[in-house]
């Protein structure tokens, strides 16, 4: 019974964490309802359509799994930054979970059974008592979090000892099913590597990959505040962004503007910002995108003034939408790093003041971006620039390791040698 507590705390060590109880409600909820009901109706339907409905559905493919290299992916951002892999090493093959949602890439992954998910469950209630004794708090407000997460584990190391994988790529190292498979791996003694996908929390579980590729300095601090490093890390850059750096805006003059959204985000905020964005620049033209994850309906937003469009990870990557943008509007969220990197002006607003979670990446601190603590404030600093849009890329530096040197836009060369030496 301690065994299964120390393993699942593991793989939990995210959503079991202080500083992520710590977290303002709306950060929370993305993850886990704040509704007491909304979570047992979660896991219902967990338990109808995922454990159940696994059951009578054949998925894998043992032909394309067999002996490969993994590149395991838990969402559509995922795809994205591990893509080049595949392209520079034809033995790779993308793998998700049998029900993953990986947005518009769901056809081009491989997928794991979970029919032997539900055999597991006879922990969960074990597991829960356990971890109403160590952490009470987290316990009560993430069991949901806690039933998804039983049976990843065991399920993948029966599929590992069964289509024996040279190694496993990842992009995510906090997510409960990405950790059941680095732990699993790990188990077994197969390569694990990790690629940085997104900006990092000093909330992160500590760095427990065999090679791990993180794109600067910043980065590779936080990792360290979070706990030992273990293996080899490199500072590649970000090999996503590769293909856009040719495409770096150098215009002096503003006329379009993106606001970047995510769940932590009001609607009333952001329906307020732009009216008053709209009304005071009645010549530009303003761009939503939403987070991939966020599903809220903002089509009337459209009502407030034609000059707003929208954009959404469905049809577009985050940096096909950050090409068409001189400045972009955003609160907590790392597409301020991607915009930067784009030499697009990056503008921090709170889209959600009354959470308090200020400057959640260090964005500001660090001079990465601008900020303005109010409608007011963005509009005044908007008209001050104009005309005259300031050069931001070289601000990246800490957080890209490759910005400003020989290998800029070319992290892809530098992440694809390390890798191949890696797993040869």
């Amino acid at each position: 019974m301690k065994q299964w507590y120390s393993l699942y705390s593991n793989i939990l060590y995210l959503h079991f964490s202080e500083g992520f109880y710590q977290l303002p409600e709306s950060a929370k909820n993305a993850v886990s309802p704040t509704s007491l009901w909304k979570r047992l109706l979660k896991m219902a339907g967990y338990t109808v359509v995922r454990l159940l409905g696994n059951l009578f559905i054949s998925v894998e493919n043992p032909r394309e799994l067999q002996g490969k290299v993994w590149l395991y992916v838990v969402s559509q951002n995922n795809y994205e930054s591990l893509k080049f892999i595949q392209e520079g090493l034809p033995d790779a093959v993308f793998v998700a979970g049998q029900s993953k949602e990986i947005g518009r890439y769901n056809p081009r992954v491989e997928r794991i059974s979970l029919r032997r998910k539900v055999l597991y469950y006879y922990k969960f209630l074990t597991l829960y008592f356990q971890f109403l004794k160590h952490d009470r708090q987290s316990t009560l407000r993430f069991f949901d979090v806690m039933y998804d997460a039983v049976g990843f584990y065991e399920v993948y190391i029966r599929k590992l000892q069964k289509y024996k994988p040279t190694a496993v790529v990842f992009a995510n190292d906090h997510n409960a099913d990405a950790r059941a498979m680095l732990l699993a791996a790990k188990a077994l003694d197969i390569k694990t590597v990790y690629i940085q996908h997104a900006s990092v929390s000093t909330i992160f579980p500590p760095l427990a990959f065999d090679l791990s590729l993180l794109e600067g300095r910043d980065s590779l601090e936080k990792y360290k505040s979070c706990g030992p490093v273990a293996g080899r890390v490199e500072l590649v850059g970000m090999p996503k962004a590769d293909a856009f750096v040719p495409f770096r805006n150098h215009k002096s003059t503003i006329q379009t503007i993106g606001l970047g959204i995510n769940l932590m985000d009001e609607l009333t905020a952001i329906e307020q910002l732009l009216r008053e964005l709209a009304g005071s620049f009645p010549d530009l033209d303003f761009i939503l995108r939403p987070h991939p994850r966020d599903k809220r309906n903002f089509t009337f937003l459209q009502n407030i003034s034609s000059q707003i469009s929208f954009s959404t990870g469905t049809k577009e990557s985050v940096f096909e939408y950050l090409k068409n943008l001189d400045v972009l509007v955003s609160g907590n969220s790392g597409i301020h790093l991607e915009a930067v990197l784009l030499n697009v002006w990056s503008i921090y607003y709170n889209f959600n003041p009354l959470d308090k979670l200020h400057d959640y990446y260090g964005f500001v601190q660090q001079g990465l971006v601008d900020a303005a603590a109010d409608a007011d404030a963005l509009v005044m600093l908007l008209r001050e620039h104009l005309n005259q849009k300031p050069e931001v890329y070289m601000r990246a530096q800490y957080y890209n390791a490759t910005v400003g040197t020989e290998f800029d836009g070319r992290s892809r060369e530098l992440a694809l040698k390390f890798i191949n030496n890696f797993v040869a």
